[in-house]
């Protein structure tokens, strides 16, 4: 038995039948080199967040939420575990000063890069009873009605407020910041 091979012409005809490419075509550059430019694009646009659409960002909060209210049931004479009852686990006892408690409040918003910051301590006397508070938060005194102080930190003197009267909260318009943030949260 023996193998044949074709002649030279018909095993180019028989390569051009197997090849079932259509021949090279001018016309078809451009929609080729436009396929291949619209891929591209497409996938480079996939690394990019456009600038019109933002992702969400969700707000963080640290700290202690301190509100006017829980600062003003502060009396001077209230026990360490009364504070603690009122305004809750202090961020901060100090080893070396355990006669202060500190409170941080730390918020972020997600869609600024603004950040909020309260500070707040408390001081006691050797008998472990409320002296005096200092911060960005005040208790309300017996006379609300004047114009608070524009700066931020204070320092508030317990025994100047009576120890038994019951003292008038702030007006409802001023809610202040953590009003403001209460609201937000919808309590």
């Amino acid at each position: 038995m023996s193998i044949r091979l074709p002649a030279r012409a018909s095993c180019w005809a028989t390569l051009a039948s197997i090849d079932h490419l259509p021949p090279f075509d001018e016309n078809m550059i451009f929609p080729r080199f436009a396929t291949t430019a619209l891929v591209v694009c497409t996938l480079s646009a996939c690394s990019t967040v456009p600038h019109i659409i933002n992702e969400y960002r969700i707000d963080v909060q640290q700290g202690n939420v301190l509100t006017q209210e829980m600062v003003a049931q502060l009396r001077p004479g209230l026990s360490k575990d009364q504070v603690r009852f009122i305004l809750g686990t202090p961020v901060l006892i100090d080893m070396f000063h355990t006669n202060r408690w500190d409170y941080f409040y730390w918020l972020k918003k997600g869609n600024t890069t603004k950040v909020e910051t309260r500070r707040f301590s408390a001081f006691f006397d050797n008998d472990d009873k409320l002296l005096r508070v200092t911060g960005d938060v005040a208790p309300a005194g017996p006379t609300d009605g004047e114009a608070a102080p524009q700066t931020r930190i204070r320092e508030i003197d317990l025994s100047s407020l009576p120890a038994d009267a019951d003292v008038s909260m702030p007006p409802a318009d001023d809610k202040g910041f953590f009003g403001n943030i209460m609201d937000s949260v919808g309590l």
